[in-house]
């Protein structure tokens, strides 16, 4: 199903990415226009701030909800930006489009749900306003475009995604694991569609947002939505992955943007090679399935089983030891051979069960 867009039309600098930029929540009216002031001051012209905040667990500051409008309100009367929030039910879409925020947003959990994200197609039934739709918290790019459509089913025609990451029980470097691939394939599939990236929930912490703000650059995001607050250390919710303007002025002024220009001859021709190459990946990976094809008709005439863990555990060892001396990262020479290893199985799989 195809996505029936019109462009968000977000104000943005220079032919740079849209930025929009704000507490993680509304806390007090001092604060919400202390911060307001600030990035106005910079140059932002897009105001976050979340007025309904429910977390993880119970027991949290979960936002003042539609108490906290009015501030959104003064926001855009004193200082001439948009603002935008989050909304998780047909209620805080009523409110927040009464209230005049300009841009909305469905968080990852919401996301999650289909019945949820239904329910907001319905509530926005005709609406014109401009609707980014952050990734599910899990790994499911599916999932993902089944809200992107719903919402575009109700009418919604100005509407982009937010890559925020994925959650995952591992430790790790960043609070969300990024998975690139995951909107790079988002983007392949619908080119026109606006995909911002949110570097604050990617990272988790203030010291990652001016990497992941640069390599979402390379990677073509379309934007950024990013936390900033007056006294990041002192805020009621997500204090160690929000950024003073200040800072966030810093980070932005120092990105660089690739051009996206036209193929070159140099650079047709190293695309050439690659695509020889990958001629050359297919044809070994096949001669390789057809011994393995081989091996199999072997086993079965033997009654062998068909995995034989010190062989598997031998083959990801030696050549995963060898991509690193060739300069690659062992990890990813293991997970190419997991997965060859997966088709060899299956298909000798086939053999000897026939």
């Amino acid at each position: 199903m195809d996505l029936e867009l019109s462009p968000l039309n977000l104000p943005s600098d220079n032919e740079r990415p849209f930025v929009i930029a704000g507490p993680c929540s509304a806390e007090t009216e001092e604060q919400v226009m202390s911060t307001a002031k600030q990035l106005a001051d910079k140059g932002c012209h897009m105001f976050r701030a979340g007025i309904w905040k429910p977390r993880t667990k119970p027991g949290g500051f979960e936002g003042h909800g539609e108490m906290a409008l009015p501030w959104m309100q003064q926001v855009k009367q004193e200082t001439g930006m948009l603002t935008a929030t989050e909304v998780a039910t047909p209620e805080h879409v009523e409110q927040a489009l009464k209230a005049g925020i300009d841009v909305l947003w469905v968080g990852a959990r919401t996301t999650a749900n289909p019945f949820a994200v239904q329910a907001l197609a319905d509530a926005l039934q005709g609406v014109d306003v401009p609707l980014l739709v952050k990734n599910p918290v899990n790994p499911d790019l599916e999932l993902w475009i089944g809200a992107l459509q719903r919402l575009n089913r109700a009418g919604v025609k100005r509407i982009g995604a937010i890559h925020r990451g994925f959650s995952s029980i591992d430790q790790k470097l960043y609070r969300n694991t990024p998975m690139w691939h995951l909107p790079i394939e988002l983007k392949r599939r619908y080119p026109n569609l606006p995909v911002a990236c949110d570097p604050s929930h990617i990272g988790g912490r203030r010291d990652l947002i001016a990497p992941l703000c640069q390599q979402a650059m390379d990677m073509g995001m379309d934007g950024l939505i990013v936390e900033s607050h007056c006294c990041p250390d002192e805020a009621w919710s997500d204090a160690k992955q929000q950024v003073t303007p200040d800072v966030l002025d810093f980070i932005l002024d120092r990105l660089v943007i690739r051009d996206n220009v036209e193929m070159t001859e140099s650079l047709a021709s190293l695309r050439k090679q690659i695509d020889e190459m990958d001629d050359n990946l297919m044809d070994l990976l096949t001669r390789r399935m057809r011994v393995s094809r081989e091996i199999a008709a072997y086993k079965k005439e033997h009654n062998m089983g068909v995995v034989q863990t010190g062989r598997y555990t031998e083959i990801l060892d030696k050549r995963g030891a060898q991509g690193a001396l060739c300069g690659m990262d062992s990890a990813f020479v293991k997970k190419i051979y997991e997965a060859i290893h997966e088709e060899s199985v299956r298909q000798q799989m086939e053999i000897i069960n026939k």
